[in-house]
């Protein structure tokens, strides 16, 4: 049975660290996602759909006869989740794979499941395992679709997050918006976290430049990567008040991991957010 935690410093997360290689389930750490929502408003009924997408590029274990495979996973599951995965603990878990043998291809990906479907406490998970044997060419994006804020010429003195720089025009709109130049940085190792963002949305327009201001203004805080993406929703919904809006982060990867977050007014199904990867990623 796993136990949920409330506070990141109980995890493995700036520590020295044992790397196990035989399976260890115990490894995956929770922690409840209420209490950083609770900072910006989120109580009980959440005020978006989405989910968050995890890909993974370090994934190996033994087969029967002792030979590695070596795989990529893709792992989707809801924002209504109770909990989020520490990022440092789903390297470690996957990492206890590294010396076990197991059976096939289902039976790791039903261990996974299990797994997650325990430590998330979530009814909901679609794990994806694919052997680089039989992965098929990946195209990449240079870039998020939509209107490109990074080539704004603007000055920028605002590295704490400040949703004070949101602010809407005159004029109703429908349209996507994209930045490469959000960065935030772990709430405990304060290692940074880069993140591409796209926003759709439908209502007043939203200033360009004071958009683009906001997004860096992330830059010196310390933040997990759903919420930052949570945080950027919230903002934008209080200050600019759209009919519609839908925020997508695309971080980069560390550790072999890329976490991704998907957040919308709209409902969305678990098939179709384009799990689409950028050249950063």
């Amino acid at each position: 049975m796993h136990i949920t935690h409330t506070s990141p410093k109980h995890s493995t997360l700036g520590k020295k660290t044992d790397y196990k290689t035989q399976y260890d389930a115990s490894l995956l750490f929770p922690i409840a996602r209420e209490n950083r929502r609770g900072t910006i408003g989120i109580t009980n009924t959440l005020p978006f759909f989405g989910f968050d997408i995890w890909n993974h590029y370090e994934v190996s274990w033994l087969n029967q006869k002792g030979k590695p495979i070596v795989a990529i996973a893709h792992i989707i599951y809801p924002a209504a989740s109770k909990n989020i995965i520490e990022s440092k603990s789903l390297k470690l878990y996957f990492n206890s794979f590294n010396n076990t043998c197991f059976e096939s291809l289902a039976s790791v990906k039903k261990t996974i499941e299990r797994d997650l479907l325990e430590s998330l406490e979530t009814e909901l998970i679609a794990v994806t395992i694919t052997p680089t044997a039989v992965f098929s060419e990946e195209k990449l994006q240079s870039h998020l679709n939509g209107i490109g804020l990074d080539e704004l010429d603007i000055d920028f003195d605002i590295y704490r997050n400040d949703p004070t720089l949101l602010m809407t025009e005159n004029e109703w709109v429908e349209e996507t918006l994209y930045s490469d130049l959000l960065r935030s940085n772990c709430l405990i190792t304060n290692q940074p976290d880069w993140c591409s963002v796209q926003i759709n949305y439908k209502g007043k327009k939203i200033n360009h430049a004071g958009l683009l201001r906001y997004l860096v203004s992330f830059r010196n805080d310390n933040e997990f990567h759903e919420h930052c993406i949570e945080k950027i929703f919230m903002h934008i919904m209080q200050r600019c008040n759209p009919t519609e809006l839908t925020v997508y982060g695309r971080s980069t990867r560390r550790g072999g991991l890329d976490i991704n977050s998907y957040r919308s007014t709209k409902p969305v199904k678990i098939d179709e957010i384009r799990n689409i990867r950028l050249c950063r990623q």
